[in-house]
């Protein structure tokens, strides 16, 4: 996959999917957004990664969008980019694998939307992050938001959206926006090591985990119950070969080989 602002590579089971506009701290534009589509429609054929990490070049990890585009956008090509964004932020979200923001630096509006459609996020403990549209006289146009009200409710999500001023990854990770933090020099490390913990597990589990999990938080509690009770149940049948490899191996007090 040849691209002018993606850099991607494979190590074992691992994706590194690096955004790669670092003069531009990574904005994103249609540009980058088709590209990132491109990469995913090809790496939805890969059946070798277990895990794919994002991260930015340079200082950044996503400074926002192109703000430089917003002068002159008509009605119908706001309302298309911010279509396209969701779309692609969608479309990692629902990878049938683990997706790990690696916010080696700032991650703004755009930055921070595309770390929310990610499943898990490792931040640069002195970068920032925020929604600062407001600023702008914008407002978060690529599912901002509708995850940031899910993931920290309504009053951090007011708190963060008004100020608009970005919040330190301090308290982003107090917030439950970031799940660990590390220094600037140790945010990939520390994604990979995160990433080969989990790629340990089975790729099935973690298929389903992630589908309960982002169904469910749409769902009422009783068919979020009853969906996890039913996929529970499926894992039994005969032909779940992880399952079985899973079960023997602890019994047997050996590593599972999921292969």
């Amino acid at each position: 996959m040849n691209f002018s602002y993606l850099i991607y590579e494979e190590r074992d089971e691992l994706g590194i999917l690096t955004l790669n506009r670092p003069n531009a701290l990574n904005a994103l534009n249609n540009e980058v957004f088709d590209e990132l589509q491109s990469f995913l429609d090809s790496f939805k054929q890969s059946n070798n990664v277990r895990v794919l990490i994002i991260t930015g070049a340079g200082k950044a990890f996503v400074a926002g969008a192109d703000i430089k585009a917003f002068q002159d956008m008509t009605v119908h090509e706001g309302y298309d980019f911010s279509e396209k964004g969701k779309s692609v932020f969608r479309n990692i979200a629902q990878l049938p694998i683990p997706v790990i923001a690696a916010i080696n630096g700032f991650a703004l509006g755009g930055g921070l939307e595309l770390a929310l459609a990610c499943d898990i996020r490792v931040a640069n403990k002195d970068t920032r992050l925020g929604l600062p549209e407001a600023s702008l006289g914008l407002i978060p146009g690529f599912n901002g938001t509708v995850e940031a009200l899910k993931q920290v409710g309504l009053g951090h999500a007011m708190y963060l959206m008004m100020t608009a001023g970005g919040i330190k990854a301090t308290e982003a990770y107090d917030l439950g926006l970031v799940q660990q933090l590390t220094e600037a020099d140790q945010v990939l490390d520390q994604a990979i090591d995160m990433a080969k913990k989990i790629a340990k597990n089975s790729p099935n589990a973690l298929r389903l985990l992630k589908t309960v999990l982002r169904e469910g938080k749409e769902m009422t509690r009783t068919d979020a119950e009853a969906m996890e009770s039913r996929e529970f149940g499926n894992l039994f049948q005969a032909d779940q070969a992880e399952r079985i490899e899973g079960v023997n191996a602890f019994i047997e007090k050996r590593k599972p080989n999921w292969k």
